[in-house]
């Protein structure tokens, strides 16, 4: 819906502190092109950029409470706001879904977040306490990154705003570089820059200004989801019905993602029993065998679908790459990154300001063979220590990854020995999983929070936003992912495999030559794209921003530069660090 951004601290704030919080906001137009909004108070700034999706003409932000006492800006959607109009009853000034969240917090207080379903960052000020509270929807589909300057706090809804505030450094953290070189990405709440973090998902953090303090409290957590029982296809089925329903509600025209996958098709299908929806599919130039624009075509004309094809060619791919990394925000080395930027442009083009995605269901229903494979070594862990008597080590399921295992195995063959010796050594403990809540939910629980948070939904919302699109992923609705923990948890097998179960659930809405194919990811032209992009960009490497930074030495930066093995193998270590030097040369860009 926007961008969000402010500054709270112990002191009266400085001019140079609220010029701060005023270039963050010029920094975020392209997440709010309709309208922007400040508020001002002795020891608080917040600003935002509208992008308007509901209440186009009186949603303007900051919202107040009706004394005026509570501030409010946010950015995302509060899908259930109708709904709590009707439970508090009153007056309201706007038919905007941020109005709630004040009348909530005055009667609920910091409970006020639980009465929420959607996705959401939240910065609240509460005059007459002198608090600031800021809080992240619970599965992470809203960023809110932070930093610390002394006895005050800064944060904006992305790390380039952040930057351009000139209170923060832009220096890099050796460790989540590390991480990255492992795992394609930096796990939140941890990001690439020193000093600076994510607010965690399903989070809370509470700043009081006399006396100075910061608390943070997690507020939900999936794995504290009851037990249900039910014929799991059709408890399901309707949670799937109702998010995907919550999830079309906009004052503006709503689009959908579609591949030839069963997960978008679903999404699709839910959708247009709703509203009217616009879908978009990516397809390659030269229709190699990967592409799957007549399948997505097929299907939009069976369930009444306006459709649109997006066709990526080698060239859109190489002349585009410097702008998609810097917009992702965080160094995330996808190459599916190309098809989110190319299709949210298309929608943009074509007057669509919400689009709906089928992310999500791979985590939830178990369609990486990773989290089998982990989830098979957890209890092999657990056998033994019933043998043995000793204690079982926790599971990290990262390690089961090919992208893992080839940054732990190849680098020493291949790059120079002070770069493979940083590679030989795992990422922190704190990836690991616990299994204290059982290895299923765990493990479900783990790669949301890690893979699924920290690679999809990062490219997900900042490519959109990059063009004024706001993403919607229903299958991330906190009902629905709370139903299919539930249902879970009550089954002695977990309920494996769950992808049955969202396969039942679509029969009749997905024809059966689309539940039935075997699975299939995002498969672009690799090898192509590659070859071009390390002709067009790989020299960037030698004597670059990651040599003068010191993440690499010469000799491995020369390596990486070729973009191959010498056998001819793709590199992938090659395509994270050639992300990461287009990204952290952006992010010098928006420093002081």
């Amino acid at each position: 819906m926007c961008g969000i951004s402010g500054i709270v601290a112990a002191a009266p704030l400085t001019p140079p502190q609220r010029a701060a919080v005023a270039r963050i906001g010029d920094a975020l137009v392209h997440r709010g092109p309709d309208g922007d909004g400040v508020f001002d108070a002795e020891h608080v700034a917040l600003a935002m950029r509208r992008l308007a999706i509901v209440d186009l003409a009186g949603g303007t932000q900051p919202m107040f409470s009706d004394d005026g006492s509570i501030a409010v800006v946010f950015n995302g959607e509060i899908y259930n706001h109708a709904a709590l109009r009707a439970q508090l009853g009153g007056a309201f000034r706007s038919g905007g879904d941020g109005e709630v969240i004040a009348a909530l917090y005055q009667r609920h207080g910091l409970d006020f977040v639980d009465h929420l379903r959607g996705m959401f960052a939240i910065a609240l000020w509460d005059e007459n306490r002198r608090r600031l509270v800021l809080t992240r929807d619970r599965m992470g589909e809203k960023p809110l990154y932070l930093c610390e300057v002394g006895r005050a706090l800064v944060f904006a809804s992305e790390m380039k705003a952040l930057l351009r505030s000139e209170l923060v450094e832009a220096r890099l953290d050796s460790a989540a570089v590390d991480r990255y070189f492992h795992i394609q990405y930096v796990p939140e709440p941890q990001t690439a820059i020193t000093g600076v973090r994510k607010l965690d998902a399903g989070t809370m953090l509470v700043v009081d200004v006399a006396p100075w303090q910061v608390r943070e409290h997690r507020y939900w957590r999936m794995a504290d989801a009851p037990a249900i029982t039910g014929d799991p296809p059709k408890v399901i089925a309707a949670a799937l019905d109702e998010a995907v329903e919550l999830a079309t509600r906009a004052d503006v025209p709503v689009g959908v993602a579609l591949s030839g996958g069963l997960d978008s098709s679903l999404v699709a299908a839910l959708a247009a029993r709703h509203r009217p929806v616009t879908a978009f599919t990516v397809g390659y130039a030269g229709r190699p065998p990967s592409d799957e624009r007549h399948v997505a075509r097929d299907f939009a004309q069976l369930a009444g679908l306006d459709f649109h094809e997006v066709e990526i060619a080698t060239a859109d791919v190489v002349d585009s790459f410097g702008e998609l990394v810097a917009a992702a925000d965080d160094p995330v080395a996808d190459i599916a990154g190309f098809g989110y930027f190319a299709v949210m442009r298309a929608a943009r083009r074509h007057g669509v300001q919400v689009m709906l995605k089928g992310q999500g269901g791979d985590e939830l229903f178990w369609g990486y063979s990773e989290l089998r494979a982990a989830r098979t070594a957890a209890h092999r862990s657990r056998l033994w220590r019933k043998i043995t008597g000793q204690g079982a080590s926790p599971v990290r399921f990262y390690e089961h990854a090919p992208d893992y295992r080839h940054a732990r195995q190849h680098a020493a063959k291949q790059y120079s020995l002070d770069f493979a010796a940083r590679l030989a050594v795992a990422p922190n403990r704190d990836l690991a999983v616990a299994t204290d809540d059982g290895i299923d939910v765990a493990l479900t629980a783990a790669i949301c929070a890690t893979y699924l948070r920290g690679n999809g939904i990062v490219q997900g919302d900042r490519l959109a936003m990059a063009s004024s699109v706001e993403l919607r992923l229903p299958l991330l609705d906190h009902g629905l992912v709370e139903t299919i923990v539930g249902l879970r948890k009550s089954r002695s097998d977990g309920g494996l495999p769950p992808k049955a179960w969202l396969k039942a659930a679509a029969r009749g809405l997905v024809p059966d030559s689309i539940i039935d194919a075997p699975k299939r990811g995002f498969e672009p032209p690799v090898a192509a794209w590659h070859a071009a992009l390390f002709a067009a960009h790989g020299t960037m490497l030698i004597d670059g921003a990651l040599v003068g930074a010191g993440v690499l030495d010469g000799a491995a930066a020369r390596e990486l530069a070729k973009g191959a093995f010498p056998s001819g193998a793709i590199s992938p270590l090659s395509f994270k660090a050639l992300v990461l030097e287009h990204w952290w040369r952006a992010m010098l860009g928006c420093a002081p």
